[in-house]
């Protein structure tokens, strides 16, 4: 996906793809991919929206600042990337870690979200969830970074190394892959995100809870059943917890990363809910 950039006042250059006009919608990743997870979405639905699909910080194409990341660092940075566009709503769609910043966002910032799309996703304290624990004790033991390093340039590694996220990895283009972890390649980078999930602690999505109880806005819970991170017991913590959730999707079969090996599962869906949203 080709990337646009803009500067952000304390985040620095924030890369994105994007596609369409009208209302904003905005598209989170989560850790180790970028924003080429929502390739497919970005151009189906540029016809209903103007799709935005962000690099977060030390992934992709953004900037790696100086600091320790959080996802409280991470949902700053989008209120000042929408800032930056002079985009005062959108509707959020969020897998994985991603889906953590676009809880945090519309726990923080109500008003600047129009609608809200969570597929699997790290939910209050399953966060990391029990199976990301190796990797972050990987993290914390400071082996990341030479891991990391390691699986740049491999494409068979990164494949091994994603593949319980997905239901078919083989079938996952190389290209696409080390796409997801070239910049990696840099010490700099790597030693950010091996910081960022060290430091990951249940708290922080724990704090959001009394936030995501007053969100009213209208929320679609669309999750893979077969996920071994975000179990469907989650989906179902979002729907009693989140007062705005007015669909709730299953997705046989899939794992995590279902929005990029079953692309028209989403699609599909999310067409469906905003127009009916709109209605």
């Amino acid at each position: 996906m080709y990337r646009t950039h803009v500067t952000t006042p304390a985040f620095g250059d924030v890369a994105y793809g994007e596609s369409g006009t009208g209302p904003a919608a905005l598209f989170l990743h989560g850790v180790f991919l970028n924003a080429d997870l929502w390739g497919h979405q970005v151009e189906a639905l540029s016809d209903l929206r103007h799709c935005i699909a962000v690099d977060l910080l030390a992934h992709g194409q953004s900037a790696c600042p100086p600091g320790h990341l959080t996802i409280g660092v991470q949902a700053a940075m989008i209120v000042e990337f929408l800032d930056a566009l002079d985009i005062e709503e959108v509707d959020l769609v969020g897998n994985d870690t991603g889906g953590a910043v676009a809880q945090m966002i519309a726990a923080s910032h109500p008003d600047r979200v129009r609608s809200m799309t969570l597929t699997n996703s790290d939910v209050h304290d399953n966060f990391p969830p029990e199976a990301f624990l190796p990797i972050q004790e990987l993290a914390r033991q400071g082996g990341l970074v030479e891991a990391l390093g390691a699986l740049a340039p491999d494409p068979e590694g990164i494949r091994a190394a994603l593949g319980t996220g997905m239901e078919h990895p083989e079938s996952v283009p190389d290209d696409t892959l080390l796409g997801f972890f070239a910049g990696f390649a840099s010490i700099k980078r790597a030693t950010a995100l091996q910081d960022y999930i060290a430091g990951m602690e249940p708290s922080e999505m724990i704090a959001i809870l009394d936030g995501l109880a007053r969100f009213t806005k209208p929320t679609a819970v669309i999750w893979a059943t077969d996920d071994i991170f975000f179990p469907v017991a989650w989906a179902e913590w979002l729907e009693r917890t989140i007062p705005g959730v007015v669909r709730s999707v299953r997705v046989e079969g899939a794992r995590l990363f279902f929005p990029l090996e079953r692309p028209d599962d989403l699609t599909d869906e999310l067409r469906q809910f905003w127009s009916d949203s709109s209605a």
